[in-house]
């Protein structure tokens, strides 16, 4: 069913067909690099498939614009988390997986949307989607550039450590890029945009 509501969202948008599946997949890597329980592993991919489904309520004019977004444009999708989170509200099944949904754009200075949440205020699952989502939206192609080297997503990992991401996190996404990135390629081609 989450795979199924994933699909449903990437739909409207070619250039994120498959993104929802390789954040699912990337969050999964961290997590069993942390030694999680495959349990634990399935609830974090099924979190991540939904976790853009807020965008299901932003036009498509913004979504699925090629040139850069307006300021204006920008602040409309930075609803998409709580646009998501009130879409699942209304089901019992989903209230483990809002909060990843409501704050996977939070960053960990402070400085992310839409609760300016702190380190450890923010939801741990959601510091882990945060991690997958940007690592998927820095390596994928899309209509205004095209995807961005390794070398320059591991620096800007290294860069945004302790602002944008958790530091612990992100050290260990930084040993899978760096040790382990034959996992990352198996993904990318098997959930191609």
């Amino acid at each position: 069913m989450m795979q199924t509501l994933s699909t449903t969202i990437e739909a409207k948008d070619e250039y994120s067909r498959g993104h929802s599946y390789r954040v699912a997949e990337y969050a999964a890597l961290i997590a069993a690099e942390l030694g999680w329980s495959s349990e634990e592993i399935q609830q974090l991919k099924h979190a991540a498939y939904l976790h853009d489904i807020g965008k299901i309520g932003i036009p498509d004019a913004i979504l699925l614009k090629n040139d850069k977004l307006t300021d204006d444009e920008y602040s409309e999708i930075k609803n998409h988390p709580a646009i998501g989170a009130h879409i699942l509200s209304s089901a019992e099944i989903f209230k483990d997986i809002i909060p990843i949904v409501k704050h996977h754009h939070e960053k960990y200075d402070g400085n992310g949307y839409p609760g300016r949440l702190k380190g450890e205020e923010i939801p741990y699952l959601a510091r882990i989607a945060a991690i997958a989502d940007t690592f998927d939206a820095m390596t994928s192609k899309r209509t205004y550039r095209d995807a961005l080297p390794l070398e320059t997503v591991i620096a800007e990992f290294e860069r945004c450590r302790g602002t944008q991401f958790d530091p612990k996190l992100d050290d260990v996404f930084l040993d899978i890029l760096k040790n382990h990135y034959d996992e990352i390629k198996e993904i990318q081609e098997q959930y191609q945009s």
